[in-house]
């Protein structure tokens, strides 16, 4: 299994760091590659944070990504549930992954974050 980091994910996204965004499209596009939902959300994180990417785009640019044909994420299905909570509540990512937890698999989730359970218990 070939698993790639949150550098690599965003060097080939992102293609703003010439050498660097070479060798990462080299290593997703001739290799499959395993995506951890640990990685995605730092990627969601960075894509937000600090390219100041609105929760929308981030959605829609990691749809695409996960849909390349070398790219296998982690459990797609709560990976697709959380984007899509995530680009239509006020919550964070790591939130959203919670929440897809909790509807996709029926995991009890405990927090005291007011807004993650109100969209848990919906």
């Amino acid at each position: 299994m070939k698993i790639v980091d949150a550098n690599v994910i965003l060097r080939y996204l992102l293609n703003d760091v010439e050498e660097l965004s070479n060798q990462a499209a080299k290593i997703i596009d001739n290799n499959e590659v395993y995506i951890l939902n640990e990685v995605l959300a730092e990627v969601v994180y960075v894509l937000q944070g600090v390219y100041n990417l609105d929760k929308e785009e981030v959605t829609q640019v990691l749809i695409e990504f996960s849909q390349l044909t070398t790219v296998s994420l982690e459990d797609k299905e709560i990976v697709t549930q959380a984007l899509d909570k995530y680009s239509k509540i006020k919550l964070d990512f790591i939130d959203c992954l919670l929440f897809a937890y909790s509807k996709v698999r029926g995991d009890e989730i405990y927090t005291f974050d007011k807004k993650l359970n109100r969209e848990i218990n919906k």
